[in-house]
């Protein structure tokens, strides 16, 4: 800490106002710069993302190129990666008891690996490229002006927020998104003004001074409040959350094995493209490459395939289980908006409707972050229907289980007494604790 911070501690103490005041305009100055970066940052990915995906629906032919492209993201982490491959669980272990250096070329990196998955067809999403650019440019900034490290784990998860508010628009679901990602049934309010102030001000930089607008989903008619209709969120909430589950596990399983089958990371991902590729072929359609907005329009225009939502699963978790660039937040719309719109028939609700409340809570199931997930429905979908999407991101996040897309997310409270966790648990290390407490179980 240099001189004339302390000086200002000491002379703030004991005056309240004067030391909320203070907090106040520092968070306003640093939350807002993080916001500036991150929106500037998620507006050039956005019309880079745009301008790829145009070109990949225009040249078919470029999805033939996608193990090339593979193999260049993966030796591109090879060579300059170092440990930018952990992606956003390098964000969050820094954010927790972390001792590494998030590296500036986090950025650029995963901005090209991820414009280089889309344009030759890998399906994947944005939001994890948002996030790793907002938190890498967060940690840049705060080496910058040489903060503490309390404060840097706050400005982290304003990097987060700001990221996440301003790719899709939604900056009351970014700051909720920046606070509970980090550990699951725990929220820092510390955190809370810088991480709005990031996600508000990315948002406006974004949309207001880039020009860039952000696709918006009419529901239509919302059902009549009654036991039938709530029995029946109940239950396709229930199956939002096994599907979470589903994509989650796949995709750490895929991950692991084709890390565990092939050494070579740029084999590794070749493999992954031709795999894709053939998926188009099995199939017979190109609709679940990229991001997937397609399929999300038509759940709320029209019927989609009763299997689309599996379809969009498979791909996605071979793509980033190959070792492609992406997040995957944009897939688990698609895939829990096309899942609500299928189960619409059998459940004899508006399709619009379920198709709304599964696409926040596949999501929801996915991250464990019910409140920004809740938020997010009401800035996207308007608040009619919003005690639907509450009792879906709850339902789902319960049945999700300790599970999820990030694998170093902590549990920071079980979601069930029964199920105890020991603190510092993480996601990744749940899998090998039930094994451990198995192995004692027979022992016993």
């Amino acid at each position: 800490m240099r001189n004339w911070e302390r000086r200002w501690i000491k002379f703030a103490e004991g005056r309240s106002q004067l030391a909320l005041w203070s907090t106040f305009v520092k968070w306003i100055v640093l939350g807002g710069i993080v916001g500036i970066l991150s929106g500037t940052a998620s507006a050039f990915f956005l019309k880079s993302l745009d301008y790829v995906s145009d070109l990949r629906v225009t040249h078919s032919w470029l999805l033939y190129l996608l193990p090339l492209g593979g193999a260049l993201v993966s030796y591109l982490y090879m060579r300059f990666g170092k440990n930018s491959s952990k992606g956003n669980n390098l964000i969050l272990e820094q954010i927790g008891e972390g001792n590494e250096t998030i590296p500036l070329r986090m950025a650029p990196l995963v901005l090209i690996g991820t414009l280089i998955t889309h344009l030759f067809g890998g399906s994947a999403g944005r939001e994890g490229t948002a996030v790793q650019m907002g938190g890498s440019l967060a940690e840049w900034f705060g080496r910058l002006i040489r903060i503490n490290p309390m404060d840097r784990k706050i400005l982290l998860m304003c990097g987060i927020s700001g990221g996440f508010g301003s790719i899709f628009g939604t900056p009351l679901a970014g700051t909720l998104f920046g606070l509970e990602v980090i550990a699951i049934g725990l929220i820092s309010h510390k955190a809370l003004l810088p991480c709005f102030v990031a996600s508000f001000v990315g948002d406006q930089v974004t949309t207001r001074f880039w020009g860039v607008h952000h696709i918006h989903y009419l529901v239509g008619e919302v059902p009549a409040m009654s036991f039938t209709v709530l029995l029946k969120v109940v239950i396709a909430s229930i199956l939002f959350g096994l599907v979470s589950i589903l994509f989650s596990e796949l995709t750490h399983f895929l991950k692991r094995t084709f890390t565990a089958l092939f050494k070579n990371p740029m084999l590794k991902s070749a493999i992954g493209g031709f795999i894709i590729i053939a998926l188009v072929f099995i199939v017979g359609s190109r609709d679940y490459l990229g991001l997937g907005i397609p399929l999300i329009q038509d759940s709320f225009q029209t019927d989609v395939s009763p299997f689309a939502f599996l379809w969009k699963l498979i791909f996605t978790s071979f793509t980033l289980g190959t070792g492609f660039q992406g997040g995957e937040v944009t897939p688990l719309f698609a895939i829990g908006a096309t899942l609500g719109n299928a189960l619409a028939g059998v459940l004899h609700v508006y399709g619009p409707f379920l198709a709304s409340l599964g696409f926040i809570a596949v999501f929801c199931g996915a991250t464990n972050t019910p409140i920004a997930c809740f938020l997010m429905g009401i800035e996207l979908f308007g608040s009619t229907g919003a005690i639907y999407m509450f009792i879906a991101c709850l339902v789902s996040y319960l049945f999700s289980g300790h599970s999820g897309i990030y694998t170093s997310q902590l549990i920071g409270i079980s979601k069930s007494h029964l199920l105890s966790i020991p603190e510092g648990t993480t996601i990744a290390s749940v899998h090998s604790l039930r094994k451990r407490k198995a192995a004692d179980q027979e022992k016993q």
